[in-house]
């Protein structure tokens, strides 16, 4: 495996002067965007099926071991603040359960049962969506699930950093992020990890743009649970429609907090037009706004 190999770029990397190590390190983390980079057809193409999935009513499920199912997780629990995508409809599954997000949870990784066992007891279904993360690409826990998942006819996106290997080849969608060896061999938590990291950040904010979460490159489904989420709606409003502040707070508490739907009241929608062109919009607010106009 190439994330398992001694590089001699960084032989003697101990001895070396501490400005001297920083600076490969960061080279190190430029040639992991590179890498991305390179694998946006793989993106593209994950993203547009995991979005249909979506768009029937299907969960998007997290999964992996050690450092690279953390980063999974990380990627997954952020949806809801940024994107009030529902709680319900996230799956998170890690080898060693929610104590293996802080601590190191032996062997855990090495139960290609367990993994199957907890994609079963998940319930998965055609219209979910599997996120599978392994630096590895072979890592038995993460493995077992991308299986039952592809058995039961749910999308399997695999996402490793080793080529030729199963998680590769057996996902519907294979997304190679060719990060080669760590400047400290084996130490995946570095390049392949940050590779992981924006491949992912990348998946899902373009799933959850083409499902109409975003306008403007602005947050319009964000969930205002704290005083500045909620000054962030105001200023959300303000922007899109050139309201007052005072107008734009009596619309979202009219709105319930939703940003989309106070947009369309300001525009003088009633509540009940401005949320049947929203459902009629599929979440879209420039397509409700259109029809709004038209």
């Amino acid at each position: 495996m190439t994330t398992e190999s001694v590089s001699p770029r960084f032989a003697g990397i101990d001895a070396w002067p501490p400005a001297d190590i920083l600076d490969a390190l960061v080279e190190g983390q430029l040639a992991a965007v590179a890498a991305v980079r390179a694998a946006r057809p793989a993106l593209e193409a994950a993203a547009l099926a995991v979005e249909a999935r979506m768009r029937r009513g299907g969960r998007l499920v997290y999964a992996g071991a050690g450092t690279s199912g953390r980063l999974a997780v990380q990627d997954g629990a952020e949806l809801t603040p940024t994107f009030g995508w529902p709680p319900e409809r996230l799956v998170f599954l890690l080898a060693g359960g929610e104590r293996a997000l802080l601590h190191p949870v032996e062997r855990a990784e090495d139960q290609a049962e367990d993994g199957a066992g907890e994609a079963r007891a998940a319930g998965l279904s055609p219209d979910d969506a599997v996120v599978a993360v392994a630096a590895s690409g072979s890592t038995p826990y993460t493995l077992g699930i991308l299986r039952e998942a592809r058995r039961v006819g749910a999308l399997g996106i695999g996402i490793a950093n080793n080529p030729g290997t199963p998680l590769l080849s057996e996902a519907d969608h294979g997304i190679l992020l060719d990060t080669g060896a760590e400047s400290i061999a084996g130490s995946t938590r570095m390049k392949a990890g940050t590779a992981q990291k924006v491949a992912l950040n990348l998946l899902s904010s373009l799933v959850m743009i083409r499902l109409g979460r975003v306008h403007d490159g602005l947050m319009v489904d964000v969930q205002a649970v704290n005083a500045k989420l909620e000054r962030r709606s105001i200023a959300m409003l303000t922007h899109l429609t050139g309201c007052t502040p005072d107008a734009a707070g009596d619309a979202l508490e009219r709105a319930g907090g939703h940003v989309k739907l106070a947009v369309l009241l300001v525009e003088g929608a009633s509540p009940e037009r401005a949320r049947d062109a929203l459902e009629q919009a599929g979440g879209r607010l420039r397509d409700a706004l259109a029809m709004l106009k038209g």
